[in-house]
């Protein structure tokens, strides 16, 4: 028996007693409400003893947490404080440059620019510099700006006929379930001020992704939700209907993301509302699954010919798809089939091993997946070594915060960055990373009425559009301020990270590759096995 244990039979059987009496005492008996008030210490102190005995009866007789068993009563300070600790580490004890996924300087940098807020730093940076991983870039004693028709990229292979003038930054992709109905709303509505494109998330369009005329990249995952049919498959007339509405500029295929690659997704029951229902053509009221692979294809060719299908389907727009590197033959076999094919998607997302979602497996956040940088580097020089590099636009996403984060993704080979986290930001999120409990403080990851009506979307696309412009604002500022007047003329050469031996470029850390490359006879070594692994047949 515990000391605590002797503390609370000693508190039940011989303190709780005693204040009865004392009670008694001061009321005669009487136990009638004002004759209880009439002794409010006696009361209290009965009160507290009271509730401490049948806590602790609780604890001790029918709890299974065996700190509540040994220690009753007492073990729930322990659960009270660690409640809490996240906030407590958030506001009073975490530096400005140290959180995760997202510092405090960068959530305040989000913040002051979605406000129209002044973004400069005083005094100095917080950045240990010297740190191994630390990035930068090299600036030129001959600045200058970019040119108005360098900002935007157009997409479109040569088999598109509706080509997309896609701005630098867009808004990565963002389910009508995971986020707020008033959440989706204020970034659409983002999205049509600033002039740039909306990720619908593979939860598929719903009215508030349609109701302020922002471009929307509608994107496809394996639950084909908004174009399937009831046993789950492909339905190409629901696909075709929907993928003509004028907003949708760009159609996305999602084979894997960043945050749980290779995982699928169950959407339960009691979140299958009629609402949701309708839009993801789902029954509603039942578990809807998202199989971790497309039934639609299980091969590379497969894969190509899907984006030729809905190209056709979609009267020739941009086709798409996201993936997140992992095995890269898998990557290989997919540009072995293109070139066998003569098949090409207009785009692809790399999606980066930092990216965010409202919930996922611990082991898939954490251990699987290739970083950003290195994936866009691979998947981009993989391209060029191929000689197809100019047909296809590339995305890159993960952790885009600030005009450097873009900056970085697009040296190494992006077109364009994504940013998903931020823009919720912008919308007013805190990092309380509570998405995954239906409780967002906030307002924006939840599916609750009563907390999502704090987003005004009026005043919160507003700060999106912002966020949006400064942000693309800061990174035409660091091109220029490296020398160059179009993005297209920056190179991995031109970004630096800090390793043991010193600062060293991404193409002295990683291997380039020069055009068509890899049917020569050179292939460097760091490509050769895997290029001659990967098969067009199979991923």
């Amino acid at each position: 028996m515990t000391l605590v244990v002797r503390l609370y039979w000693a508190i039940a059987l011989i303190f709780m007693p005693l204040s009865m009496l004392w009670l008694m005492s001061n009321t005669r008996g009487d136990f009638s409400l004002s004759a209880l008030t009439s002794a409010p210490l006696q009361f209290t102190v009965f009160l507290l003893l009271l509730a401490w005995t049948l806590e602790g009866a609780y604890e001790l007789f029918f709890c299974t947490s065996n700190l509540r068993r040994n220690y009753p009563v007492l073990a729930n300070i322990r659960y009270a404080l660690e409640y809490i600790r996240p906030e407590i580490q958030q506001y009073f004890i975490a530096n400005n440059v140290e959180e995760k996924p997202f510092s405090r300087e960068r959530r305040n940098l989000i913040y002051r620019r979605a406000k129209g807020a002044d973004d400069t730093l005083p005094f100095g940076t917080e950045q240990d510099i010297l740190a191994g991983g630390y990035r930068s870039l090299a600036h030129s004693l001959n600045s200058t700006t970019v040119e108005e028709e360098n900002i935007r990229v157009m997409f479109g292979g040569p088999d598109c006929k509706q080509p997309y003038s896609a701005s630098r930054l867009n808004i990565s992709a963002l389910s009508f379930g995971a986020l707020s109905s008033s959440a989706i709303a204020a970034l659409n509505k983002g999205a049509f001020l600033g002039g740039f494109a909306h990720n619908t998330g593979e939860g598929s369009m719903s009215e508030h992704h349609l109701a302020h005329g922002g471009d929307i990249i509608w994107q496809i995952g394996t639950g084909y939700f908004g174009c399937r049919n009831p046993d789950g498959t492909f339905n190409d007339g629901a696909f075709a209907e929907r993928s003509r509405y004028e907003v949708v500029k760009m159609i996305e295929i999602k084979l894997s993301q960043g945050a749980k690659p290779s995982h699928g997704g169950v959407l339960p029951a009691a979140k299958v509302t009629e609402e949701i229902a309708k839009i993801r053509l789902v029954e509603a009221g039942k578990t809807v699954l998202s199989p971790s692979n497309h039934p639609e294809f299980d091969s590379p060719k497969g894969l190509l010919d899907f984006v030729k299908r809905l190209r056709a389907l979609s009267e020739g727009k941009p086709i798409g798809f996201k993936f997140c590197l992992g095995r890269k033959t898998e990557f290989l076999a997919v540009v072995k089939a293109m070139l066998e094919t003569n098949i090409l998607p207009d785009f692809i997302t790399i999606d980066g091993a930092e990216g965010g979602t409202g919930a996922a497996p611990v082991e898939f956040s954490n251990r699987l997946g290739t970083p950003c940088l290195e994936a866009t580097y691979y998947v981009h020089q993989v391209l060029v070594g191929a000689d197809i590099r100019d047909k296809i636009r590339l995305i890159s996403a993960g952790q885009t915060a600030t005009g450097f984060d873009m900056l970085e993704k697009i040296i190494v080979g992006a077109d364009t960055v994504n940013a998903a986290r931020a823009m919720m930001m912008a919308l007013g999120c805190v990092q309380a990373k509570a998405c995954n409990t239906n409780h967002c403080p906030t307002g924006i990851a939840t599916q609750s009425p009563a907390r999502s009506r704090a987003i005004n979307v009026d005043e919160k696309s507003v700060r999106v559009k912002n966020f949006h412009h400064a942000t693309v604002e800061a990174f035409l500022e660091l091109c220029g301020a490296m020398g160059f007047d179009n993005p297209y003329n920056l190179s991995p050469s031109d970004l630096f990270s800090r390793g043991k031996t010193g600062m060293k470029n991404f193409d002295q850390i990683y291997q380039p590759l020069i055009a068509g490359q890899l049917f020569s006879e050179s292939i460097p070594n760091s490509y050769s096995a895997d290029w001659h692994l990967a098969s067009a047949e199979t991923f």
